[in-house]
This record gives C-alpha cells, sequence and structure tokens, in this order.
C-alpha cells in the first residue's frame, strides 16, 4: 500500500506523528495494530480500510 503510493517509511511515519520504527513493524506483521492504527495507515498511504463479511461457498471438511 505505501509503496503503491510512492512513499517511504519516514513519509508516512511523519504523516502520522510517529517512528520509522513503528511502520516497518506494522509493515512486517509484528504486532497487534488497533482498528484505529489500520485506518491511520491506510488514509496516509491515500486508502481506505473496508471490512466485508461474504458467504463461505467452500464445502466443509
Amino acid at each position: 500500500m505505501r509503496t503503491s503510493a510512492g512513499l517511504t517509511q519516514e513519509a508516512v511515519a511523519k504523516k502520522l506523528g510517529t517512528n520509522k520504527s513503528n511502520i516497518c513493524r506494522l509493515e512486517r506483521g509484528r504486532g497487534n495494530p488497533s482498528w484505529s492504527t489500520l485506518n491511520k495507515y491506510a488514509a496516509a498511504c491515500g486508502f481506505r480500510v473496508k471490512l466485508e463479511a461474504v458467504e463461505d461457498n467452500r464445502p466443509s471438511a
């Protein structure tokens, strides 16, 4: 998301008022970010978060 927006980790960190290390941790999947943090990160990159529930048509095991 960030790279497709042409942003560096430093630029996103500055927009969010945090450190580059926090952006790195978020992008590597280390930690458990809040819904709010995910929304802020997406917005800083020019995206929005969408949660969608869809029917599971897979056969049961």
